[in-house]
């Protein structure tokens, strides 16, 4: 579909769209906004070709039906577009964070330490064989690895079909989530290797539930999201982690784990992180390319050999985005 803007930021924002599309984001969610930014320039500020504290101001105003989630999703292209401009050399007024209302502020998530981790999985392998659910001893372990190693979000996990698992090219293919695109996720060559050791038994005592996490008590049906706060707490526990500092630690924090972990990895190899961070973002079913930008926050609290960073260097890659719950 050709969208034509009317604006004198049309240029940018077809410009900005075009290198996301060509490094394969499909940006579909921000491109929706963006075009009501642009119809809201023409019609509000008509003539004005780049985005000024008036113009950013006035965007920045939550509507009275308007939700947070909403509003903060409608700041995020925008912001990302101004910094787009200040990159090609045009001056630009880049909304300021703080304008988000207080109810809005992030949730901080846990990053697992290295020794979080091995506790952790060394309880999830611990787990007894119970009679009533005969395989579950299994599923624990296997389905928290593959949230951690691929970043799954926890419903995506739970909801794996057997059909979408494809041992001989170690990917997951992954139904639209989110209201975002399917995606296809790669496996490692070592959780290739235990989900087919896991495979086989799911499919003799399930033979007929289309689920990779068949529930033996309700007989084949996917977990539900319950049981996978419950079976995160047990190996929590059992690992004696106990409390830590900050946000109790979630499922859903594996994902943000993952994702903090490899652009770590990235900063500390020297990588090029405006290269490599649209690859994330598809591999993440990430909606707006800010949700993955978000994790560049993270890395200097988690990592103490690049707590001395500076941000300001990736400051176009850093628009103050909405945090993905």
């Amino acid at each position: 579909m050709i969208v034509n803007y009317v604006s004198g930021l049309g240029p940018y924002i077809e410009q900005m769209i075009a290198q996301k599309h060509a490094v394969g984001y499909p940006y579909k969610t921000s491109e929706r906004v963006l075009y009501m930014f642009d119809r809201f320039c023409a019609a509000e500020f008509p003539g004005a070709n780049t985005i000024t504290p008036e113009i950013g101001n006035a965007w920045a105003v939550i509507k009275p039906t308007e939700k947070t989630s909403s509003f903060l999703n409608r700041l995020a292209p925008v912001r990302e577009l101004a910094r787009y401009m200040i990159h090609t050399g045009t001056e630009a007024y880049v909304i300021p964070g703080e304008l988000a209302p207080v109810e809005a502020q992030k949730h901080i998530p846990h990053i697992f330490s290295p020794e979080e981790l091995k506790r952790f999985f060394q309880a999830a392998d611990s787990q007894p064989i119970l009679p009533k659910c005969r395989i579950r001893h299994l599923q624990i372990p296997v389905i928290f690895r593959l949230m951690y190693t691929c970043g799954l979000r926890p419903h995506e996990a739970r909801l794996i079909q057997k059909e979408h698992l494809n041992l001989s090219e170690s990917t997951i293919f992954i139904p639209e989530s989110k209201g975002h695109k399917d995606r296809i996720v790669a496996m490692s060559p070592e959780m290739t290797k235990i989900c087919s050791k896991y495979y086989p038994y799911a499919v003799r005592e399930f033979p007929n539930s289309p689920y990779l996490f068949p529930c033996q008590r309700f007989k084949g049906a996917a977990y539900s999201s319950g049981w996978l706060t419950e079976a995160f707490h047990l190996c929590w526990n059992t690992a004696g982690l106990g409390e830590v500092a900050g946000n109790a630690p979630r499922p859903y924090d594996f994902r943000h784990t993952f994702a903090t972990y490899r652009l770590y990895r990235w900063m500390k190899e020297k990588r090029e992180l405006g290269a490599l961070l649209p690859y994330l973002s598809v591999y993440m079913g990430h909606a707006h390319f800010s949700d993955t930008t978000y994790y560049i926050h993270l890395i200097p609290d988690f990592f103490s050999e690049l707590s001395g960073m500076d941000l300001d260097a990736y400051g176009s890659l850093l628009p103050e985005v909405p945090y993905e719950y």
